[in-house]
């Protein structure tokens, strides 16, 4: 069974909050997304569905390899 010192857990802690802290802040700004990406956008979006690959699909071809 591994131990933790006090010290190593309230560092582990800390490190926890920091990363909460940043992703507060990331999920506070309200981003827009530029011409080139709601162009990009609009044109995925016309794709019809079935000429998507599939999340497993892929993970299988790369895999594969």
């Amino acid at each position: 069974m591994v131990s933790a010192s006090l010290s190593s857990i309230q560092k582990e802690l800390h490190d926890v909050k920091k990363d909460l802290a940043f992703l507060k802040h990331v999920l506070a700004e309200q981003y827009h997304l530029s011409g080139w990406a709601k162009k990009e956008l609009a044109k995925a979006r016309k794709v019809p569905d079935a000429k998507l690959l599939s999340h497993e699909h892929i993970k299988n071809k790369i895999l594969a390899k």
